[in-house]
């Protein structure tokens, strides 16, 4: 399965891949399995048929990998589609597409020996010409992709022969293996089509363990089974992933065996923990991953201009009060860009910096004040009033920026809220630039490259700089990141970024979540490992006298 680079809003358990822990019975069953073309079950409990329906809060957007930049059309890609690499459950580099590499000395050439014997879910052989194409779609002034920094270092794209690629950097790039976990896309179907219109957007084609069937916008994505997926047939025969716009619905539909996974609040999960009835039919799972929440400000509002006014918002948002009162202490606070696991994370920046006295002074400091005295600043004129936004069905969010209005509000600040469904929230407003503040989230890879995020030149629609920010030393210290394989180089680059973001706040950076998710107990091999939960989700099973679509299956 792809690598997706980075999530946009994450709402759901979270796309991560990897490998499979398997018994050496198992081991020689799948060897069986493979040789003998695929067909029948293993033996032991893992057997074959039956439906899992996942379930998320907002519908996909684009079900192609080098264009979607968010996390419920990514979840689909995911199981789509293939990379040349992928992360194991141990978050190691291993190969996907990929049979192995080898790595010049000086690391600025990768050359990829691809598996053979692959093919398209439409029958077509997959080859070295379905890479080198979606390498020059990625690179493409008219593609509309947020990927694009990663292959525009690439100075030469070479094809050897039909199962072996070479890329020379022109400069070194740390991330260059990790961008090849890209979804690869079918030269055959898109080579004279217009990439960003294409119908092939809504009714994809790939190599992966589940194929297209198809997609009912803002009810559900079908997929099933792909018979002749080259690492072996998913077990489960058909994914259900349906859109119920709001984690209550969610609940009352995993109750009534609707569903079958979703994602937890806090309160939900600690509930349901010690709910007997409940854990009799589900499991729940808490698990870290790399993922922070934050207040964003468009930089091109003029309230925000001021750094003194970021920084007053952030000295008035008690983010304590927020994970113990929204998350119930599953989380930590977040500083910057960086989690506190990564090698890239600045430990001298401080935590717990809530002081509203400070804060007003800032304001004032900045040419606040309540001349009226209505409770509300204003400046020259204007009141200090604007509107945060967020998506819909996300009830941690929800009441994360009604918290932050209370805060606000103590210090003379308005803060109108606005809740849009999912599709209408990131490509009407954030897409579009079309807000004053908002409340999301970023999943980062392995890698902490995040030069997509908050380097100058990617403010344009559809990239991730959609708050616009601005900083040369970031932009300089950015490349420098992403430009060396020394890692004490590259940990003094992003320690000073973390310094910079945090001081001149771009964003609030409010906490890093746990993960919480049930998943109905009928689902085995689901494992958590350092990747996650979904790392073998093609592997999961369910026992032939616990499944139950069986008749929806045969219709």
């Amino acid at each position: 399965m792809q690598i997706s680079k980075i999530l946009i809003l994450l709402f759901l358990v979270g796309i991560v891949v990897g490998g499979f822990f398997l018994t050496q019975k198992m081991i020689e069953d799948m060897q069986s399995y493979r040789e003998n073309g695929g067909s029948g079950a293993l033996s032991g409990n893992a057997e074959y048929g039956d439906m899992l329906v996942d379930s998320s809060i907002g519908d996909a957007s684009m079900l192609n990998p080098i264009l979607a930049g968010d996390s419920a059309s990514s979840d689909i890609n995911g199981l789509v589609f293939n990379g040349l690499v992928k992360y194991d459950k141990n978050i190691k580099l291993v190969g996907d597409l990929a049979a192995g590499w080898d790595i010049s000395a000086d690391g600025l050439v990768i050359t990829f020996h691809l598996k053979k014997n692959i093919r398209w879910q439409d029958g077509i052989p997959f080859t070295a010409s379905d890479v080198e194409f979606t390498y020059k779609k990625l690179i493409d002034p008219k593609t509309k992709s947020p990927y694009k920094s990663a292959y525009e270092l690439v100075k030469k794209f070479e094809v050897v022969d039909d199962f072996t690629v070479r890329v020379a950097y022109s400069v070194p790039f740390a991330p260059a293996l990790e961008s090849w976990g890209m979804g690869i896309l079918p030269k055959h179907l898109l080579q004279n089509e217009d990439i960003n219109t294409s119908k092939f957007n809504s009714n994809p084609v790939g190599t992966g363990p589940f194929k297209f069937v198809s997609w009912s916008r803002g009810e559900k994505v079908v997929l099933k089974a792909s018979e002749t997926y080259w690492d072996g047939r998913p077990f489960i025969e058909r994914y259900i992933y349906r859109i119920i716009p709001d984690q209550s619905s969610q609940l009352m539909e995993l109750k009534a065996g609707g569903i079958d996974a979703m994602t937890l609040t806090a309160d939900m999960y600690t509930t349901l923990s010690k709910d007997k009835a409940f854990k009799e039919k589900n499991n729940t799972y808490r698990y870290t991953e790399l993922r922070y929440t934050y207040l964003g400000f468009n930089l091109k509002n003029p309230l925000f201009a001021d750094k003194k006014v970021r920084q007053a918002i952030d000295l008035g948002i008690n983010k304590k009060e927020i994970i113990d009162g929204v998350l119930l202490g599953y989380g930590v606070e977040s500083t910057g860009p960086f989690l506190p696991k990564s090698w890239a994370y600045n430990k001298n920046i401080p935590w717990g910096k809530y002081n509203q006295e400070k804060a007003r002074a800032l304001l004032k400091e900045a040419g606040w004040a309540d001349t009226d005295k209505d409770g509300i600043l204003e400046k020259n004129g204007k009141k200090f009033e604007f509107m945060l936004m967020t998506n819909q069905g996300n009830k941690e969010r929800e009441l994360v920026v009604q918290i932050i209005q209370q805060h606000l509000k103590k210090l003379g600040i308005k803060v109108n809220i606005r809740v849009i469904a999912w599709s209408s929230f990131i490509n009407e407003f954030v897409n579009k630039r079309k807000f004053d503040a908002v409340v999301m989230g970023w999943q980062l890879t392995p890698d902490p490259d995040i030069h997509d995020i908050f380097h100058s030149s990617k403010t344009g629609e559809m990239e991730y700089n959609f708050v616009s920010y601005k900083n040369s030393e970031v932009d300089k210290l950015l490349i420098e990141g992403r430009s060396t394989f020394d890692l004490e180089k590259r940990k003094k680059a992003y320690h000073k970024v973390h310094e910079i973001i945090a001081d001149e706040l771009p964003y609030v950076f409010i906490y890093v979540p746990d993960s919480l998710s049930a998943i109905d107990n009928r689902i085995k091999n689901v494992k958590v490992e350092a990747a996650g939960i979904k790392y073998n989700i093609e592997k999961w099973y369910v026992p032939k006298g616990a499944q139950k679509y069986r008749n929806e299956l045969q219709k």
